[in-house]
């Protein structure tokens, strides 16, 4: 089963003064369900770009997109926002938690805004901060937490709705290199588990944890390789950070 089916899709920014870039160019990608892909480009190639509308942040110039056989591509904000806080879980680099409020409350965020009652949101937060091993950490704020700790709690918020993908943008690009791998080790666990991960990087080591890897340049698909098992970079999870 696709998840994703992105049909000739090109999107054209508006400079000003005559001027347009176009920052993808007739993209075609299919991505099935429970796959773990990576893509890679270096700056100005065209992935974030590619990103932002497969995660619904961006809707393209032309051409189609297929989100779990729903055209999506042509949808208003709002119903745009509804297949975001649904469908796709979101992992960024800078972790985006609120200062003030403590990690269950920031797992909790999601079903707050999908109307889910006080009493099972924070049972669902409560069970997926477990999950992702920080069962005991639910009431310290992200300035008590390691940067390993407040990833794991981006992770369950984005675990929390039980979404169709995991989309993650440089997820270990503010974490120092051991941490970084227990992340990666995180997400392999995941993916083992049944879930989609699409892992948006400019490191090559960071793609290799990957089965599959999309390579962007110049707004448009390079190459597209699966990853045979035995070149695949693996990591033990490890639950404390």
């Amino acid at each position: 089963m696709n998840i994703i089916e992105l049909k000739n899709i090109t999107k054209v920014y508006d400079m000003g003064a005559a001027q347009q870039v176009a920052a993808l160019q007739g993209v075609d990608l299919v991505i099935g369900k429970n796959e773990y892909v990576a893509i890679m480009g270096p700056s100005g190639s065209g992935k974030s770009t590619l990103m932002n509308i497969i995660g619904c942040l961006d809707t393209p110039t032309s051409g189609q997109y297929l989100f779990n056989g729903v055209n999506v591509s042509e949808m208003d904000d709002n119903n745009l926002a509804r297949i975001r806080n649904k469908e796709i879980g979101f992992v960024f680099q800078t972790f985006n938690l609120l200062a003030r409020s403590d990690s269950l409350h920031n797992v909790e965020l999601p079903l707050i805004y999908a109307g889910i009652s006080s009493t099972e949101r924070k049972e669902r937060a409560r069970r997926t901060l477990e999950h992702v091993g920080l069962g005991d950490r639910g009431h310290h704020k992200p300035n008590e937490l390691s940067g390993g700790q407040r990833q794991r709690v981006a992770v369950a918020r984005a675990l929390v709705t039980n979404p169709s993908i995991i989309l993650a943008d440089e997820p270990t690009g503010n974490l120092d290199s051991r941490t970084g791998e227990e992340i990666m080790g995180l997400f392999e666990d995941l993916h083992s588990q049944g879930n989609t991960i699409i892992l948006v990087t400019h490191e090559a080591e960071i793609a290799e944890h990957a089965h599959r890897v999309v390579r962007v340049r110049d707004g448009k698909v390079e190459s597209d390789d699966v990853i045979p098992e035995a070149k695949r970079k693996r990591y033990a999870v490890k639950r404390a950070s």
